[in-house]
């Protein structure tokens, strides 16, 4: 695999995880679905995944980068299957809205699995490492597999639209938690109805 198709797979990766959180933060504006403390922790591991791809996008393809991601997603797999595990139990409710049958929680779960396997795959693929300038990291995006400027620039773009949503839902939840705990169904933002 070339360094620059895997460059691509990262970014579609990286759009793919900023699509989720899109999803999620559109819910909880338009619909009023507020994100319970669990929720909080998944979008949380979604973050830590997109950070991983980022990093390959910004700083070059290693495997720590792809390690990163695979943490992050495992821990939002624990957390998701935490969530779906306590309203499996038939008359214990659901939480939130269901897209095509299934909860947020489980889909979480659905594309943190995905995810593993996706980094897993790429990781098979030792050509995108032996790419690597041997004296260091490279100067610049176009030095580190890109072929023309404007993928460079569309990376950068996505890692902007990536760090936005990680801003969007920081903020998102300190409105909703104030200082303290999270409420356990919260229906309001608290900081904005003191």
């Amino acid at each position: 695999m070339s360094i620059s198709f895997s460059r691509f797979l990262n970014a579609v990766g990286l759009l793919a995880v900023s699509l989720v959180l899109v999803v999620a933060f559109f819910d909880q504006i338009v619909y009023g679905d507020m994100p319970c403390p669990l929720c909080i922790l998944e979008r949380v591991g979604f973050l830590g995944a997109a950070f991983g791809l980022a990093l390959n996008l910004k700083f070059g393809i290693r495997p720590s980068h792809y390690a990163v991601m695979m943490l992050s997603a495992f821990f939002g797999a624990v957390i998701s299957a935490r969530h779906t595990l306590l309203h499996i139990v038939p008359g214990t409710g659901t939480y939130g809205d269901a897209i095509m049958g299934l909860h947020f929680y489980t889909w979480a779960f659905v594309v943190y699995a995905l995810i593993i396997l996706g980094g897993a795959v790429l990781m098979l693929f030792d050509s995108q490492f032996s790419h690597q300038h041997a004296a260091g990291a490279a100067h610049t995006l176009a030095d580190r597999g890109f072929a023309t400027s404007w993928q460079a620039k569309l990376s950068l773009i996505i890692i902007a639209v990536a760090a936005f949503l990680a801003l969007a839902n920081g903020v998102s939840t300190v409105l909703e938690c104030s200082t303290g705990l999270c409420p356990d169904n919260p229906v309001s933002y608290m900081l904005l109805s003191k």
